[in-house]
């Protein structure tokens, strides 16, 4: 049976409010609104919940505003605020159903949520705060719901009230929760918004709501009344994820940035929908034999040269792509192909942009008022406070929003380093230590700990990925074991070495071979996933295949043996978009994929190769069973320099399951080379990254090779084959 958000959250069902059944009433201007908008009505006496006029309320500059215009709308606002109210909210009126203040007191909150709240530990306030259509005494409207402690008056303003800010006022609660709220009638799907700040230091901000649930397409940036209602069809993966998910399963990502995988040839500057994303990319990551797809953020972002890294929207899917409904489905499509689907997210930082976060009541609410915890001088963007609990609650809600609403598998969480250090990217005398002296951002690690808690509890079959790329101890280690918490962690230290050396002439490796095996010396200190990200093919670091030395045969061989080493190497593994093709030009976010080289034999070899690989790791459990343990990796030759060769085995439960890698990292043939293997018995070749099939040399060990009993490279069996050039080739008794 289709689940729905609407079993869980009846008023996420799309609705429409009705046009009020009244006159229309004419504003300050003498503009004239339709009866669709609603307008104040006389307040009938005796009713409990009232509007009163702040102390100081003019001489805090909250009557007559002056008119503004938004680049939303091009009507004039009305700004007449006389008598602008500081309101007190109440869950509790005796007014009739037929007669409405222009906003109604009403409450989503407990007092047990403002206690949760206030202690950091409310993982669900996407549920509370932010715009709601919700239905108020038989009438529909719009519960909007906005922390803003430091305001002394906010006010809803948007094409329904010609965003005029003194119309809707919201009522500030009684429990210095700091969150001011109230019910909007015939306010329903659809409308934008914003909200009107007025703070006690004087400035007037017009800023957009940080839990909306969706958000104009940029650049305009006001705030739209939506709701995530999808009825969702993969309830089989959903029931048996954890069997895709577990980190004794194969898991081979492919990492995507969805504005720049592809165009319509036809309309090359237009980015392809959700829903024709969902119609090409589903089938082709299927067809490649990836396991999971990573999406760069999805998350609403005002500037799309970011990548989607500078987010604005923590709770609305960009809009530029389509509706939150049409992501659901392109996630959905990946789900009943049985494929995982992990998101990026950014708690690490935040862009300072007038209409969102940042100074978002007139104080630094969101971001660490010192700059030396609060500015990020790498990305001139802001720093969360992590040491404040609502906004803490605030990210973690949000990760746990995408793991509900959009059914997503794993959340890998961008720049954890940043967050770990107090001196990340900052010279002597522009960071201070903390309680104990040094350099570790306390606050911030204790979020890390506190967002994987809250993952796992809730979600114990998804992973969370950690971008971090210094040496920091635990990161994939429980945190009642004193670690982070995380599922598993980039092995950055391992794409380097590996990139470094493969750019190294074949002649010179010999001398380089300690940066080739150096990674097996810490490779299980950690869960690592292996990438090769969209961070290594931009900002003049060449594509993958550019990177490779030598003529255009050995590029297109040394780049297969690389990614033979990748995905015979313990842990998972990721490859960013264009690398399994072999792009020739660095990604550029501005244009598709260079799909038409993928006609030529080479660049198809290279597809070849890279669905070969997939099809090889999901098909032999050595090489996933143990991916993070020492137990499933044994060298068997990693000394021979002269050569630069590598030998070695990889296992997993069953011992007649085990895999034998030999990686040649030259061009010269080796005919009756002696290897030494784990099992006796017959060994044939699995996969040889020199077939013709990928455009190779076809150099191979074409027949089943029985074991002698002849000791060789401490194994008391050994076969010996043919080891083509610039290649990997993989041996195996089934």
């Amino acid at each position: 049976m289709a689940t729905s958000a609407a079993e869980t959250f009846p008023e996420s069902q799309p609705v429409k409010a009705k046009k009020a059944s009244r006159k229309t009433e004419s504003v300050a201007d003498g503009q004239t609104f339709p009866e669709s908008v609603p307008v104040k009505a006389v307040k009938k006496s005796g009713a409990k919940a009232t509007k009163k006029q702040p102390s100081g309320a003019s001489e805090a500059g909250l009557t007559n505003e002056p008119n503004a215009v938004t680049e939303q709308s091009s009507s004039t606002k009305n700004n007449d605020l006389n008598a602008l109210p500081v309101i007190h909210s109440s869950t509790e009126s005796n007014l009739p159903s037929e007669e409405f203040e222009a906003v109604e007191a009403y409450s989503r909150f407990t007092d047990f949520d403002i206690d949760l709240f206030k202690g950091g530990k409310h993982y669900k306030l996407y549920e509370k705060l932010g715009s709601h259509v919700v239905t108020h005494k038989n009438v529909v409207g719009t519960y909007f719901a906005v922390w803003a402690p430091n305001a002394q008056y906010v006010s809803v303003i948007g094409n329904f009230n010609g965003w005029n800010r003194g119309s809707h006022a919201l009522y500030h609660r009684w429990d210095a929760s700091g969150i001011w709220e109230g019910f909007i009638p015939h306010v329903g799907h659809g409308e934008i918004y914003k909200y009107f700040i007025h703070s006690h230091s004087g400035e007037k901000l017009e800023k957009s709501d940080p839990y909306a649930l969706q958000s104009e397409q940029p650049p305009q940036t006001a705030s739209i009344v939506s709701h995530t209602y999808y009825e969702w069809k993969d309830e089989n993966w959903m029931r048996n994820r954890y069997e895709h998910n577990a980190l004794d399963r194969p898991y081979s990502v492919y990492e995507v940035h969805l504005g720049s995988w592809a165009r319509s040839p036809e309309s090359p500057d237009s980015f392809l929908t959700y829903s024709e994303l969902a119609d090409k990319l589903v089938p082709y990551v299927k067809e490649m034999g990836f396991t999971h797809v990573e999406f760069m953020p999805v998350m609403e972002h005002p500037f799309y040269p970011s990548w989607g890294y500078q987010l604005t929207g923590y709770f609305a899917a960009t809009s530029r792509y389509g509706s939150p409904q049409q992501l659901m489905e392109l996630i959905e499509r990946f789900h009943l192909e049985g494929i995982g689907v992990i998101l990026d997210w950014v708690p690490s930082h935040f862009p300072g942009d007038g209409h969102a976060l940042y100074r978002f009541d007139g104080t630094h609410l969101y971001e660490h008022e010192d700059v030396r915890k609060g500015y990020h001088p790498d990305w001139t963007s802001y720093i969360f406070n992590y040491g404040r609990n609502e906004v803490k609650a605030f990210l973690i809600s949000s990760a746990m929003f995408w793991l509900e609403r959009y059914h997503a598998d794993g959340i890998r969480v961008d720049g954890v380093a940043s967050m770990l250090y107090l001196d990340y990217s900052r010279k002597q005398g522009e960071w201070e230590p903390n309680m104990y002296g040094n350099n570790f951002n306390l606050e911030a690690i204790d979020f890390l700990k506190e967002f994987n808690m809250a993952v796992y509890s809730h979600f114990p079959d998804v992973q969370t990925i950690a971008e971090e790329s210094t040496s920091f101890n635990g990161v994939t280690k429980p945190v009642y074991l004193g670690g982070l918490g995380f599922g598993m962690k980039w092995m950055m230290g391992w794409m380097h070495d590996s990139l470094n050396y493969f750019k190294l002439d074949p002649v010179h490796r010999q001398f380089h071979h300690n940066e080739i095996t150096f990674s097996l010396i810490y490779a299980f200190t950690e869960n690592f996933m292996l990438p090769f990200s969209h961070d290594e093919v931009v900002y003049g670091k060449h594509s993958m295949l550019c990177k490779m030395p030598g003529d255009e045969w050995q590029r297109y061989a040394n780049l297969r043996l690389l990614y033979s080493y990748m995905f015979t190497h313990p842990g998972a593994k990721l490859l960013f978009m264009g690398a399994e093709f072999g792009q020739n030009a660095e990604w550029d976010f501005g244009k598709s994929l260079d799909w038409w080289i993928s006609q030529y034999d080479c660049h198809l070899g290279m597809q070849e190769t890279v669905k070969a690989l997939n099809k090889l790791y999901k098909s032999y459990p050595a090489l996933y069973e143990k991916a993070f343990g020492k137990d499933g990796f044994e060298w068997i030759d990693g000394g021979n320099s002269k050569d630069s060769i590598i030998v070695y085995a990889r296992k997993g439960h069953d011992a007649g399951n085990d895999v034998v890698v030999m990686l040649n990292m030259t061009p010269l043939v080796h005919y009756d080379f002696r290897v030494g293997v784990t099992q006796q018995g017959e060994w044939r070749e699995v996969f040889n990254s020199d077939d013709k099939n990928f455009w190779g040399t076809g150099v191979n060990n074409p027949y089943p090779l029985k074991s002698q009993n002849k000791k060789w490279h401490g194994q008391e069996n050994s076969i010996e084959i043919t080891i083509p050039p610039l290649s990997a080739v993989v041996f195996a008794q089934k």
